[in-house]
């Protein structure tokens, strides 16, 4: 088994400044997919400019933070934050909802596609292939964070993870990283590297995602406080995937009546 590197969260502190690892990734995360969204807007045939990603991206990050946040308050843990509403604002310790980020996200992209006049369907084929970055990103810091670690295990490469005890469980947040980010990254970006109609990219990254957090969600600690949610064997990630999943294969099969 391995034994968890004790990864201090805080990269620096200057005076009362304190820059933590947790808010880093999710830096990485949105310029990383901004680089990737300008190389993008560089190809031929393409109707983006590069000023036009960054505006783009700055709509996204702050649906993501405003949505992340809430989502996690009120899918994961409401009681908590009504008898400590100051909480809500310590982002950099954890506390974000991948779903509650993309409703956010979703909110973001209706606003930036009416500003900008296009589609709402082909501004969020356009940021697909740009979010496992941020999203595999984000798992890492839950790993610097020793957060969101999962069942116990006797595999191989099972961790300690001190705030978790004293067993060996599974690297879920490395799993996660993994498939929502590396695998997730290289099948949307190959997949949208050619033209296809109108949310089949946004259709197949939803089908994926839910997939592979429906999947990892086995291998991951259910929340102490909520437990597995429905029939003692899906966890709430597992239940928000669902509609993910059906949403995905409604876009998917829509664009190729379409295409047809």
């Amino acid at each position: 088994m391995l034994t968890y590197p004790s990864i201090d969260p805080v990269v620096f502190a200057v005076g009362p400044l304190t820059v933590h690892w947790y808010g880093v990734m999710y830096l990485i995360g949105f310029l990383g997919g901004g680089a990737l969204g300008v190389l993008r807007a560089r190809a031929p045939g393409s109707t983006w400019s590069s000023q036009q990603v960054w505006d783009l991206l700055f709509y996204v990050a702050v649906g993501v933070i405003v949505g992340g946040r809430l989502g996690y308050v009120l899918f994961y843990n409401v009681g908590y934050y009504l008898e400590h509403p100051v909480a809500l604002m310590y982002i950099w310790s954890g506390g974000m909802s991948f779903h509650g980020g993309l409703i956010g996200a979703c909110v973001a992209l209706a606003l930036y596609a009416r500003r900008s006049g296009r589609s709402f369907l082909s501004v969020s084929d356009f940021l697909a292939p740009l979010c496992p970055l941020g999203l595999g990103a984000g798992r890492l810091g839950n790993f610097i964070n020793e957060e969101l670690w999962g069942r116990v295990s006797d595999v191989p490469w099972a961790m300690i993870f001190p705030s978790a005890g004293p067993l060996a469980r599974h690297p879920s947040q490395i799993y996660e990283a993994g498939l929502e980010g590396l695998l997730l990254f290289l099948i949307i970006w190959t997949y949208s590297s050619k033209p296809r109609v109108a949310g089949s990219v946004s259709g197949l990254f939803l089908i994926c995602y839910a997939v592979f957090r429906f999947t990892v969600e086995f291998f991951r600690e259910p929340d102490a406080h909520l437990g597995l949610v429905i029939l003692d064997g899906l966890s709430m990630g597992q239940l928000l995937c669902l509609p993910m999943l059906i949403a995905g294969l409604w876009l998917l099969l829509a664009s190729r009546s379409r295409q047809t």
